[in-house]
């Protein structure tokens, strides 16, 4: 979820029904093709306050009203889409927790897809992901709670907790034969946004995990302590999205002119636009961006606009498709409504909502299977075997632990630089192999321009 503003509803239900009836506040909310008339929106509130006064007197148990009135309304706005809702006092604190960037739980961004709770993806160094959930996944339950008819801020309620306990997901996952039970332990969730690494000494991977205040700066920073970078992998599987703001300005590094992304909404105050602007922007160095089911929001409005004003390829799997854009109107002090009042739109007029972004290469997961040479294997074994039977003659035991020194820091067994990606690591990860792949194709193209 992008929170983009906030607005001021009048507390109490009479004061919402007259303002709604007179203004037109929540009309706006109305999914019918066809607009309510004023008689029909004042027969549809009398109609409400008639059930609820029935349910009031008549009732087999005693019930307080204002918990009815707080139920019907989330139940109202969770039919209109699976991003809106109604927050009562405790989910809207939750809210102001959540983005503040450090907060107990899981470390997992979650969706609603074709009307399932589903991991949109695991935050990397965070309990889920260490626990092994995997974006895709649908959460079927929480601990002993059922997901089927929940919505996603009682679900999000539900996986945090006090750092150290734990919570145990019942999940189902592609391919898998029966649901699998996670057992994850909560943790203040800490996040690092933004990792650079080198490829090869002259290309610069980056590997944004979400799209929180620093990413614009991180990458700038990135991008300057490696001068002599010849291409850039931007990687943003498994990233759920974020700020705004960080998504339009990290687009904004690489294009010069054109809008990046449009939101369009009923209120014509929903509809803006954000432009890409001259300053200090690189348009030459050569692009590829990975992606997948994981990356959402934010991540697809980078690929999408990279993709769409041809600055980059983007490569992987099909994107997740949340391109709506949900503003938070307080209640009163204590309670809220986040309500989806527009929908995003790329360089090309195309939305990202239900659609996603596909990649201009698809690439599945999984290893690159190798096999060596046969005859500089033998031509290794041979001087493998000759240079041990030199030192059976000559009895050298110092030679022969120096040997073993040097083979030791050749197989790269004692010292791991996080700093750079080894040949190893991208046989293990056959996207990012093709990433690196086809940004040499690219380099090389432009140098022959």
């Amino acid at each position: 979820m992008i929170q983009k503003s906030k607005k001021v509803i009048t507390a109490g239900l009479l004061s919402t029904l007259i303002g709604s009836y007179f203004v037109g506040g929540f009309a706006h909310a109305d999914i019918s093709p066809k607009q309510s008339s004023a008689k029909e929106k004042l027969e549809a509130y009398l109609k409400f306050t008639q059930i609820l006064n029935v349910i009031e007197t008549q009732y087999v148990d005693e019930v307080n009203t204002t918990e009815l009135v707080d139920k019907a309304l989330k139940g109202m706005l969770n039919n209109l889409d699976a991003h809106s809702t109604f927050m009562d006092t405790k989910a809207y604190k939750d809210l102001n927790v959540q983005t503040k960037g450090e907060f107990g739980g899981l470390g997992v961004s979650i969706g609603m897809k074709d009307g399932a709770l589903t991991v949109i993806a695991p935050i990397d160094g965070t309990p889920a992901h260490k626990a092994g959930l995997m974006a895709g996944d649908i959460i079927l339950k929480i601990d002993d709670k059922a997901t089927i008819g929940m919505d996603i801020d009682e679900s999000v309620k539900l996986m945090r907790g006090k750092p150290g306990t734990d919570v145990t997901l019942t999940i189902i996952r592609k391919k898998e034969i029966k649901p699998l039970e996670i057992k994850i332990t909560r943790d203040i969730i800490k996040i690092q946004s933004v990792y650079a690494k080198t490829v090869e000494n002259n290309l610069l991977y980056l590997h944004v995990t979400s799209f929180d205040q620093k990413v614009v700066e991180d990458v700038k920073k990135a991008i300057k302590e490696h001068k002599n970078t010849r291409g850039i992998i931007l990687d943003l599987r498994n990233n759920p999205g974020g700020l705004l703001d960080q998504a339009v300005g990290l687009v904004d590094l690489f294009v010069e002119e054109g809008v990046i992304v449009s939101q369009k909404g009923r209120s014509s105050m929903e509809n803006i636009e954000y432009k890409a602007t001259k300053k200090n922007s690189d348009t030459q160095t050569p692009i590829v961006v990975l992606v997948n089911g994981g990356s959402a929001s934010a991540s697809e409005i980078v690929s999408g606009a990279l993709q769409d004003f041809k600055r980059a390829i983007v490569v992987g799997e099909k994107t997740f498709g949340k391109g709506s854009v949900q503003v938070v109107m307080p209640v009163g002090m204590d309670e809220a409504v986040k309500l989806t009042v527009a929908r995003y739109y790329l360089p090309s007029g195309r939305t990202i909502q239900a659609e996603g972004v596909t990649p201009d290469i698809t690439v599945h997961l999984g290893k690159v299977e190798y096999m060596e040479d046969p005859v500089l294997l033998k031509e290794k074994e041979l001087q493998k075997h000759l240079t041990n039977e030199l030192e059976k003659i000559n009895g050298n035991q110092k030679q022969h632990k120096k040997k073993q020194l040097t083979e030791t820091k050749e197989n790269n067994t004692t010292e791991v630089d996080d700093s750079i990606i080894t040949e190893t690591q991208l046989y293990e990860d056959m996207q990012l192999k093709s990433a690196v792949d086809i940004l040499k194709a690219l380099i090389i193209t432009n140098k022959g321009k």
